[in-house]
Parts: structure tokens; sequence; C-alpha cells
């Protein structure tokens, strides 16, 4: 479905990164893993190549909040590949105090952490945009969340040690809101800006969080990793040029 085009995927050496990087390759597509760490980026980018037997991932280095660090990831794309057809909001920086509960958050690790996340969104989107408006097309998909849309449901993490990140509930509702400014603010530059908000995704989680979160789903409770992958394709895809500004939950209605 992707047919040769250049997807960029923010954080596409983590969990679910790893997982869109698969899906772009499996739907033809040339997957580049754009993260901060060169090391592991690097190994993942040769492990999936090998496990894919593919030549089409490659890999560059990026710090989503450093301008000088976009620019220099789209000119090597741009001279690489000499398009750039999509871009993942994906990537996840937050930092060492992140997820702290609600009264014990510090104001300088708010802000840091909204600047990290929801900032980074804002200045990758920002970069990426004005090649897209050179470039005469584009195409951006935002990773949020199912509480950008609604409020925690505290209850799922009684008696574990987990929490609900007052950080995260605003750096997701502020991105899905910040897709629609987008969408709108680039009208008439053939430049579409969609969400994807999944809900909660299995890794290692305790087994009261596991049996709570279930009993507020329809079927099966938590996603696996790449329950992600048909809509995030689609959103790629120009099955979907059409869909602009819109959010598309995959939540097994969670926030039912």
């Amino acid at each position: 479905m992707l047919n040769n085009k250049i997807i960029v995927i923010t954080g596409g050496a983590g969990l679910i990164g790893q997982e869109f990087v698969k899906a772009v390759i499996q739907n033809n597509g040339i997957a580049i893993i754009a993260d901060i760490n060169e090391e592991i980026g690097s190994e993942i980018k040769d492990k999936l190549s090998t496990q894919l037997n593919t030549n089409n991932i490659d890999f560059v280095k990026l710090d989503i909040t450093s301008i000088a660090s976009l620019k220099s990831a789209i000119d090597y794309l741009s001279d690489q590949y000499s398009r750039i057809d999509a871009l993942v909001n994906n990537a996840y920086p937050r930092n060492k105090n992140y997820a702290r509960h609600f009264d014990d958050v510090e104001y300088h690790d708010f802000v840091e952490n909204i600047g990290l996340n929801l900032g980074g969104y804002f200045v990758t989107s920002q970069q990426f945009s004005k090649y897209f408006k050179k470039q005469g097309y584009g195409n951006i998909v935002n990773i949020s969340s199912i509480y950008g849309l609604i409020a925690p449901k505290f209850k799922v993490y009684e008696n574990t040690a987990m929490t609900m990140p007052v950080e995260y509930a605003a750096i997701k509702s502020g991105l899905i809101h910040l897709t629609k400014y987008m969408a709108k603010y680039f009208k008439g530059l053939n430049i579409r800006v969609n969400t994807l908000s999944p809900g909660g995704i299995l890794d290692n989680q305790p087994e009261p969080f596991l049996e709570a979160y279930q009993q507020e789903c329809l079927n099966k409770g938590m996603l696996d990793k790449d329950d992600l992958n048909g809509s995030l394709i689609y959103l790629l895809s120009d099955m979907s040029k059409y869909v602009n500004g819109q959010n598309i939950v995959v939540d097994d209605g969670f926030c039912l």
C-alpha cells in the first residue's frame, strides 16, 4: 500500500517504533529509523533488515528538540532519496523524573517534559512541513493516546505502583489539538496531518493492572504492539488521501 514511499519514524528504535518500521516494509515502503541513540538505532536497523530480508531500512540520528539536528536529518534524506513522503511523530523524550504521582511533580519537571515531548513534536512538524511545502506535498501522523481524549480511569492503577502521569495527559491532549491546528494551517498546501491514538500496549505490566484494564474494554483488553499497524498504514497510504485533521482511536472500546 505504500509503493516505495519514504516514511520517517521518529523513535523508530523503540517498542512501537520497530513495529511501525516492520509494517512499512511489509507494505513495500522505505522505512527511516530516526532516533537520538545512534548505536541502538543502527543495531535495530541491522536486526530488522536481516529479519525482514530487506535493504529498505535506513537510519538517521535525530534529536526532535534540536532544529540543527532536524535540518541535518532532512538534508540527508533529501540528498539520499530526493523526497520525503511522510513523517510519523512517535518519539517520546522525557527526563528522569517523568511519571511521578501528581502531588510529587515539580514545576520545572512538568515544564521540561511538556517541552521535550509536545514541543519536540511541534518543532519536528514545523521543520518537516517547510520541506513538504517546497516539495509540494506531505503527510504527518502524530501518535497520541486515549488519555489525550478522556480523563484517566485511575481505578485501573489500584494495587499497583503505576499511575497515569499528568504530563502525559497534557502532552497527548495538546497533540490532538495541535494536529487540528496544523491541518487547518496547511490548507491549500497538500500537506495533511492526522493523529493515531492507541489504548494501552502490553509491556510487562503487573497482573492486577492488566485485569482491571481488561474490564474496561470490550474484547481483548491491552493491545499487542502490532495492533496499530493497520490504522497507521491506512493513514500513510493514498487510501486516506482526503482524511485530514482526524484522530483514529484504536483501544478495544476503552474510551466508551
